[in-house]
């Protein structure tokens, strides 16, 4: 049927209805409806087509508008995967650090019990404390109406410094220093580290 249609097409007196395409060539995405609201109705991306082929202005806008779109989804994806990146790399160190933990500041026989919880917890604190100045609780308590935790609104920056202090104070617990002694170490790396991010000092040890 097609060959017929495109050996007639341009020829003055050739004329073919939607309704005689679709029966003709057994078309799906468009239709033509009689009636008060009659007309001819074509699927999103046929009438995308029919305008570019009608308009070139309007082809035009079209693909200069796909392509600032896919300019705005290529910049949001590789912000995510930026952050992802320092998130997942935070975890994995977080790891080392609870090993180091369990190895060397919890004693073998609260192993496997409730007290392993406030070891670790009261490490996390060491280090929210020696790198946003307050601990969980705290943090919390100020932000009642947030979801998550401190860590979850960190910048990209504070989450590359966290995964340095995880390892360095793992070293530390390996060298057997005190968790005060631990603290103030971590302060200063963090307020060091940051400092070469931000250029100014934005972190101060709670006293």
């Amino acid at each position: 049927e097609f060959d017929g249609i495109k050996s007639k097409t341009g020829l003055n007196n050739f004329i073919i209805t939607t309704n005689e395409w679709v029966k003709k060539v057994n078309a799906i995405g468009i239709e033509a409806r009689a009636g008060r609201y009659g007309g001819t109705y074509a699927h999103m991306d046929i009438a995308f087509e029919f305008c570019s082929w009608m308009s070139p202005v309007f082809k035009l806008y079209f693909i200069k508008e796909f392509q600032r779109i896919k300019a705005i989804e290529a910049a949001q994806k590789n912000e995510s995967l930026d952050w992802n990146l320092k998130r997942t790399l935070a975890k994995m160190n977080y790891r080392v650090h609870s090993e180091a933990i369990k190895m060397h500041l919890i004693p073998p026989r609260l192993a496997q019990t409730k007290k392993d919880g406030f070891v670790y917890a009261s490490e996390a604190d060491v280090l929210n404390t020696a790198l946003f100045g307050i601990t969980a609780k705290q943090w919390k308590e100020a932000n009642p109406t947030l979801k998550g935790n401190i860590r979850d609104y960190a910048t990209a920056e504070q989450l590359l410094v966290l995964s340095n202090l995880e390892n360095l104070n793992a070293h530390f617990i390996t060298e057997g220093k005190s968790q005060l002694a631990r603290l103030q170490k971590l302060n200063e790396l963090a307020i060091y580290q940051m400092e070469l991010f931000e250029g100014t000092t934005h972190l101060k040890l709670t006293e």
